[in-house]
């Protein structure tokens, strides 16, 4: 139509043009009298021809009203044709709009919901006016491009053959669907950390407790919460999304309030807080909210975990380590528990991660040293190919042939020993894809879990027993304690072989005590194990570099490069293999250096897997970093691997998730040593 117009357009210009000509014409012949012109040009000749040239631009404009009305007439009976002239009523009636385009997707006719919506876009290039609609040109006419035009919500398709765009109102709908979501319940349970340990009496008497409460009640009363106190330390909480959503924009700022009261205390107060989310039954969001604060605390606590269903959880705050708890009375119980299970298992079978290095087979003989107390059946699940070098050095160093064959069994013989009844304990490590033998997790249905790493999302399903404890620097340090605490009489023996490996375990994972996460459990555990004979020389010997490992520690560090202030990582040499320990050397030696507070070491650990391992001074949670990655850990140790046979890539996603996520890893260290 615009065409058409155009036409008509250029026809009325022309013809204006030839009337102006003619009326300068006509002005300079009067005017100048030129050959008498005045005389010719009388008063009755003048009014005739004004009269004609009136007349004739009347009969010029209504052939052109009559031309855009025949066009826009035989328009009207086109697009009647394509939707039918009776079922107008109807799409007025479900909001649906309807426009019609020609070839160069001018809108040639609308429908009347249009008119009402306030739209005109009659004569304009649809997709000049929406952009977004450009998209359903080239995509098939199930597609949907959603568009807010005039503070309404429309969805639109594109039927191509008929040039026909169908835009549906839903604004209703939107509306409804957005009040909805923003009053979805989101039910939670807080828990304050280490209450028991601080309140050693009248809770009236204690100011930061009373300090910490008016922060949680506060916080309630600001972000619109029900809270119930259910324990002394417990509450329940309830609130709609909408307020959720603010608490998620304000990142939980509670956590961060909590602790800074507290920061000055010789135990800090800290909060866990699991919420649930998108579920329409409240009783089943509650079970996945104390789920979520098994986990927070399991974590270390001082977190907020989110369980949203069918969907991965969401972690916020985690910027504190796990404070170290003595309760002696706990150990034994766990300890005792444990024993019970063990008693009662026709046979055990024992594993750590896979690489397995010497805190995983220290912690193994320890539960080993156990088996045999109890006079049951058990033995070691080792593949040497999915063993640290320095391990399979130890164990063939440390025990004869004949000793290797009544310890150690492989992932097959395993198999074919799971009973009924036999028990599966999984030590240094808690997801089910990194232990040592994953098959053997769908044989039972009774495993146990016993670990010190930060409880990741994925776990091991089920497990009859579990005991994770960030707090401690090893799963050697949680085995020592059980056996030296549990209340089995006589006591249980540690060989001094089995003890020799297991502080070489501990030596590895608290590097040799200089860790942040060393504390005065780490010592005695170290005690505890020379008093079972531990040999501190054979020890430090299982853990040292041959010259080999150490040119190739030297030459990864060489390639150390800055991601961002205090932060660094290396690429190892993408056509060597390195042993996993080695890339854990290489990160230490990172770390060692002044100003650093995080490395980061990339290294192929086998032809089809690349390993990142990431080490701390305590400054920053290199754990939360590695679980954005898939990987997790310890708060100042931890490691993520990838299924990659490409270097660059995994080099990006290290960066983007440091760029992303490193200020929600930094640790408030400023603020606690202010003592605010």
């Amino acid at each position: 139509m615009k065409k058409k117009t155009r036409l008509l357009k250029l026809i009325a210009y022309i013809f204006i043009l030839i009337e102006l000509a003619g009326i300068v014409v006509f002005s300079v012949f009067y005017f100048n009298n030129l050959y008498n012109f005045k005389v010719l040009a009388t008063p009755e000749y003048l009014t005739i021809g004004a009269l004609s040239l009136v007349g004739f631009d009347v009969i010029i404009l209504w052939i052109v009203i009559l031309s855009i009305t025949s066009f826009r007439f035989h328009t009207d009976l086109k697009a009647a044709e394509v939707i039918g002239e009776d079922v107008q009523e109807a799409y007025n009636f479900a909001m649906i709009g309807l426009a019609v385009t020609d070839e160069n997707d001018v809108v040639i006719w609308t429908n009347d919901l249009f008119k009402e919506r306030h739209i005109d876009i009659i004569d304009d290039n649809i997709i000049e006016w929406q952009p977004a609609l450009a998209d359903l040109k080239e995509k098939s006419s199930d597609a949907v491009v959603k568009l807010k035009i005039n503070n309404r919500n429309f969805e639109v398709k594109f039927l191509l053959e008929a040039g026909l765009w169908i835009f549906k109102d839903n604004t209703d709908y939107e509306q409804i669907y957005s009040y909805s979501k923003a009053q979805a319940p989101v039910v939670g349970i807080l828990s304050i950390d280490n209450y028991d340990e601080v309140i050693k009496g009248d809770e009236d008497y204690n100011d930061t407790i009373t300090k910490v409460k008016n922060i949680i009640f506060d916080y309630a009363k600001n972000y619109k919460i029900l809270l119930r106190r259910f324990k002394d330390n417990n509450y329940s909480i309830l609130c709609n999304y909408e307020s959720y959503e603010k608490m998620k924009e304000d990142r939980f700022s509670i956590i961060d309030k909590v602790r800074e009261v507290s920061a000055g205390e010789d135990i800090p107060l800290t909060l866990s807080i699991g919420l649930a989310r998108d579920f329409p039954d409240v009783v089943k969001l509650n079970e996945l909210a104390a789920a979520s604060l098994s986990i927070a605390m399991s974590r270390g606590g001082d977190q907020v975990v989110v369980s949203v269903y069918g969907s991965e959880m969401e972690f916020y705050g985690g910027k504190t380590e796990a404070q170290e708890k003595r309760n002696r009375v706990r150990v034994r119980v766990l300890a005792d528990s444990l024993i019970n299970l063990i008693k009662n298992a026709s046979n055990v079978l024992i594993m750590g991660h896979t690489m397995m290095d010497m805190d995983a087979l220290g912690s193994c003989l320890g539960i080993k040293a156990i088996c045999d107390r109890v006079n049951v059946p058990s033995a070691l699940v080792v593949d040497f190919k999915a063993t640290e070098s320095k391990t399979r050095a130890a164990i063939t160093s440390q025990f004869t042939k004949d000793e290797l064959e009544k310890l150690v069994v492989s992932s097959k013989e395993a198999l074919s020993m799971v009973t009924p009844s036999t028990l599966i304990i999984v030590v240094d490590v808690h997801i089910p894809n990194m232990v040592m033998a994953p098959a053997l997790l769908d044989r039972s249905n009774r495993i146990v879990v016993i670990d010190h790493h930060r409880r990741a999302e994925e776990y091991i399903e089920s497990p009859v027993f579990d005991y994770i404890d960030p707090s401690a620097s090893s799963a050697s340090e949680i085995i020592t304690e059980f056996i030296k605490f549990s209340s089995i009489s006589p006591r249980i023996e540690i060989p001094s072989t089995f003890a020799t490996i297991m502080l070489a375990g501990i030596f590895l994972d608290s590097e040799f005590y200089k860790s942040n996460n060393t504390g005065i459990r780490t010592f005695e555990s170290s005690t505890i194990l020379k008093e079972y004979g531990a040999n501190n020389s054979v020890a430090d010997d299982l853990l040292k570099d041959d010259y080999e490992e150490y040119v190739e520690v030297n030459s990864i560090v060489r390639n150390m490069k800055t991601a961002e202030y205090g932060v660094v990582y290396a690429i190892a040499n993408p056509d060597v293999i390195y042993d996993s320990a080695t890339i854990a050397k290489a990160a230490n030696t990172c770390l060692s250096m002044k100003g650093i507070h995080a490395s980061f070491i990339i290294g192929k650990i086998n032809s089809r897997e690349i390993k990142i391992s990431a080490r701390s001074d305590g400054l920053i949670n290199v754990s939360l970093l590695c679980e954005k990655m898939g990987g997790g850990g310890h708060f100042t140790s931890a490691a993520a691997n990838f299924m990659k046979s490409d270097v660059k890539e995994v080099e990006d996603v290290l960066l983007n998730v440091i760029q992303t996520y490193s200020k929600d890893a930094r640790a408030d260290v400023n603020k606690e040593k202010e003592g605010v």
